[in-house]
C-alpha cells in the first residue's frame, strides 16, 4: 500500500485556525459566564469580528499557517504561542480602552487567560494528531517494522535529535533508530522523545545487541578518542558496526540518505587530541620569510606547505623532482590560496648546480628538508641510492644554506636513525650526524668571527597516518580486492602520529630550535600492526580470518620489530611543549665525519653494495643490520 498524501492547501490550514481561534473563545466565554447564554450572547459577534480580523493579521505576519503541519516541530510551537499571546495582549488593551469609554467589557482578564490557554493547547494539539496519524500511517504503508534495521544513535544533542528524526522519516529508507546511546548529564536511563537512552559501557552495549541493534550511527564527530576507541573496541566486540554521518555540507541536495553513511575510519581511531599550539614566536619567525620546502610534493612537504601559509610568509619555494605531484600540488595551492606567492621548483636535491641556482634565484631564509627516500624494502636493496638521496643531498643542501646565510636548516628525520637495523633509517642518522657536527663546527668559526651561523634543527618523529605507502592505505587497497591483509609479523608494533600534528610539531620545534638540537616527538602508545588489521576488517563489517584473511609474510629486510625515538646511549630533555623532547645525543668531530662522508658518497657513486653498507656502519656503530645480505658487514669483513 503505497502511501501519496497531498499537502493541505495554506489556505484551508488558515481557516481552519481562524475557525479554532473563535471557537476557543466562545468556549471561553461559556466557562467564564457557567453557560449562561444571555450573557455569553451579549456582545459575541462584535467580539467574534474583532478577534477574526486581528488574528486573520497576526497568522498572515507570522506565517503561523504556512508550516507543513505534518512535520510540525518546537518552532512551529513556538511560534503559535507567540501568536497567541500577542492577541492575547492586544484582547487587554483594547479592552481597556473600550471599558474607559463605558462600551462594555468584552474581554475581561480571566476571559483572556481562559482563552490563551485553551487555544494555545487547541491548535498545537491538532497539529501533533496531524503528525502522528501521519507516521502512523506512513510506518502502516511501508510495512512491517521488523523487517528495519534497528540502529541507535550517539549523542543525544540536537546532532543526534536530528539524525534519529531524519532517518526516521526516510520514505523508503531501511533503519529505524531504537535508541540513543550517551553519557552526557546523567541521561542514561531516561527517555528522549519516546526512545530510550543507554549509557556507553559495555552491558548496555550487551543489551542493545540482545534487542537486535545492528549499528550504530555517531551524529557527531566531537568526540573525545579515548571514549570514541572504547566505544568501537565494545561495539566490535559485540558484533555492532558503527558507521558516522558525514558533514551537513557533503549531503546530497541538502538531504541525508542512508547510502551515505560512512565506516567510521581507523585513522580516526589512531587521532590523539588536537594539539592545541599558541606561540606568537611562529607566526613572528615565519612572517613576510622566504621559505623552502624540499619534498614539496610528497605526504609530509605538502602538509608542511599548507600550513606554513597559515603564517604568511613573503614566499613559499616548493622543491621537488616528481613531477605530477608537483603539477597537482601546485594547482591545489593556487585554487585555495589564491593570494599566496608560491613558486613551484623542479629539482633535485642530489644536483648541486640546480640547488646552487635555486638559492641564487630566491635565496630562501629558512629551510625545511623533507625531502628523502623513505621505504625501507627499496632503501635495502638499493643503498647506493639512500645514500646519495639522503645524505649527499642533505650535505649539499646544507652547506649551500651556509654559504647564502639561511638563517635556520630544519631536517626532518625518522624514528629509524635510532639504532639502525635498515640502510633507510642508518642514511639518516648519518645526515643528522652531519648537520649536528656542521653546526658546532660553524659556532667554533663564525662566532669567533662575529657572525651568526645558520641554526640546524633536526626533527625525529615515526610513521604518520596516511602517509605515501603507508601500511593503512596498503590494509584498505587489500580489503576493496577481498583479502588477505598482509602483516609482516604477529607481535610487529609502530607508532603513528597524524600528518597535520607531525607538520604542527615540525614548525613549532623548528620555532623553538636554536640550533644543533635533534626533537623528538611524543607519538603516544605503539600499536600492534596485527590488532591494527582486524580493527580495519572488523569496520569494514567483516570478520576477521573468517571473512578477510590475515596472513604473516616475515619481518622483510632490515625491518625491525619495535621502533624507538632514542638510542640506547642517549636522554631526552623536556621543551616548554609537553609534547617536544630534546635528545641528548653522541657528538662528533666534524673533521672526521666529513672525510668519512666524502668517502661514503665517493662509494656511493660507484653504487658498490656492500662497500657502501660497510662504510655506513663505520659511521653508524649501533648500526646492525637485520638484512641476511649484509651480515658480513655486521660481523666486520668488507667486500667491494
Amino acid at each position: 500500500m503505497a502511501y501519496k498524501i497531498h499537502i493541505l492547501p495554506r489556505w484551508l490550514v488558515f481557516l481552519l485556525d481562524l475557525f479554532l481561534v473563535c471557537f476557543c473563545l466562545f468556549l471561553s466565554r461559556m466557562l467564564k459566564l457557567n453557560f449562561d447564554w444571555p450573557k455569553v450572547d451579549a456582545g459575541l459577534r462584535i467580539t467574534m469580528l474583532v478577534v477574526l480580523v486581528f488574528n486573520s493579521v497576526l497568522f498572515y505576519l507570522f506565517k503561523s499557517y504556512a508550516g507543513i503541519i505534518r512535520y510540525t516541530n518546537l518552532e512551529d510551537a513556538q511560534r503559535l504561542v507567540m501568536v497567541n499571546a500577542i492577541a492575547s495582549f492586544f484582547y487587554l488593551v483594547l479592552n481597556t480602552f473600550v471599558t474607559s469609554f463605558r462600551y462594555g467589557n468584552f474581554f475581561t482578564l480571566q476571559i483572556v487567560t481562559i482563552n490563551f490557554l485553551i487555544s494555545t493547547f487547541v491548535i498545537i494539539s491538532y497539529r501533533l494528531a496531524v503528525r502522528y496519524c501521519f507516521n502512523f500511517y506512513k510506518s502502516l504503508s511501508r510495512g512491517d517494522k521488523l523487517l528495519k534495521k534497528k540502529v541507535v544513535v550517539y549523542d543525544t544533542s540536537a546532532d543526534g535529535q536530528h539524525i534519529q528524526k531524519v532517518l526516521n522519516s526516510l520514505p523508503n529508507g531501511d533503519m529505524l533508530v531504537v535508541a540513543y546511546l550517551d553519557d552526557s548529564f546523567n541521561t542514561s536511563g531516561k527517555l528522549l522523545e519516546g526512545l530510550p537512552i543507554y549509557s556507553t559501557n559495555e552491558n548496555s552495549i550487551i543489551k542493545l545487541r540482545n534487542e537486535g541493534v545492528e549499528l550504530l550511527i555517531l551524529a557527531s564527530k566531537q568526540i573525545e578518542k579515548t571514549k570514541l576507541n572504547d566505544l568501537v573496541d565494545n561495539c566490535l566486540a559485540h558484533g555492532i558496526r558503527i558507521q558516522q554521518v558525514p558533514a551537513m555540507r557533503d549531503w546530497l541536495n541538502g538531504r541525508l540518505d542512508t547510502q551515505q553513511l560512512q565506516d567510521i575510519k581507523i585513522e580516526d581511531l589512531l587521532e590523539r587530541e588536537v594539539i592545541k599550539i599558541h606561540n606568537e614566536a611562529i607566526y613572528t619567525e615565519l612572517k613576510g620569510k622566504r621559505i623552502l620546502v624540499t619534498g614539496a610534493a610528497g605526504s609530509i612537504g605538502s602538509e608542511l606547505v599548507r600550513q606554513l601559509l597559515q603564517y604568511r610568509p613573503s614566499l613559499i619555494i616548493l622543491c621537488d623532482k616528481a613531477e605530477t605531484p608537483m603539477h597537482d600540488f601546485y594547482l591545489e595551492i593556487q585554487d585555495k590560496y589564491k593570494n599566496a606567492i608560491v613558486k613551484a621548483y623542479l629539482g633535485d636535491i642530489c644536483d648541486r648546480q640546480r640547488m646552487e641556482h635555486l638559492f641564487e634565484v630566491y635565496n630562501p631564509q629558512i629551510v625545511f628538508h623533507a625531502a628523502a627516500y623513505k621505504h625501507v624494502p627499496l632503501m635495502e636493496d638499493n643503498p647506493s641510492i639512500a645514500v646519495l638521496n639522503n645524505v649527499l643531498g642533505t650535505k649539499i643542501l646544507a652547506e649551500l644554506a651556509v654559504m647564502n646565510d639561511v638563517e635556520k636548516f630544519v631536517m626532518i628525520s625518522t624514528d629509524k636513525a635510532v639504532n639502525p637495523t635498515n640502510v633507510m633509517g642508518a642514511s639518516k642518522r648519518i645526515a643528522e650526524i652531519f648537520t649536528q657536527s656542521f653546526y658546532r663546527n660553524l659556532t667554533t668559526d663564525q662566532k669567533s668571527e662575529g657572525h651568526s651561523p645558520t641554526k640546524f634543527v633536526t626533527t625525529r618523529f615515526g610513521n604518520v597516518l596516511g602517509s605515501n605507502g603507508s601500511v593503512i592505505p596498503r590494509f584498505k587497497m587489500q580489503l576493496e580486492k577481498g583479502g588477505p591483509l598482509t602483516v609482516t609479523h604477529p607481535e610487529i608494533t609502530r607508532f603513528f602520529m597524524t600528518i597535520p600534528e607531525a607538520c604542527l610539531l615540525v614548525i613549532e620545534a623548528g620555532v623553538m630550535g636554536q640550533g644543533g638540537e635533534i626533537f623528538i616527538f611524543d607519538m603516544g602508545k605503539p600499536v600492534k600492526i596485527s590488532d591494527l588489521a582486524r580493527k580495519v576488517i572488523k569496520l569494514a563489517g567483516k570478520e576477521p580470518d573468517v571473512d578477510i584473511k590475515i596472513i604473516y609474510t616475515g619481518l622483510r629486510p632490515g625491518e625491525k620489530l619495535f621502533e624507538e625515538l632514542l638510542g640506547t646511549s642517549e636522554n631526552a630533555r623536556p621543551t616548554y611543549h609537553d609534547k617536544i623532547m630534546i635528545a641528548d645525543v653522541h657528538q662528533y668531530d666534524f673533521a672526521k665525519v666529513e672525510k668519512s662522508i666524502d668517502k661514503l658518497i665517493k662509494c656511493a657513486r660507484q653504487h658498490y653494495t656492500l662497500e657502501t653498507v660497510h662504510l655506513m656502519k663505520e659511521l653508524v656503530p649501533e648500526f646492525v643490520s637485520n638484512n641476511i645480505a649484509y651480515e658480513k658487514v655486521n660481523d666486520g669483513s668488507r667486500k667491494s
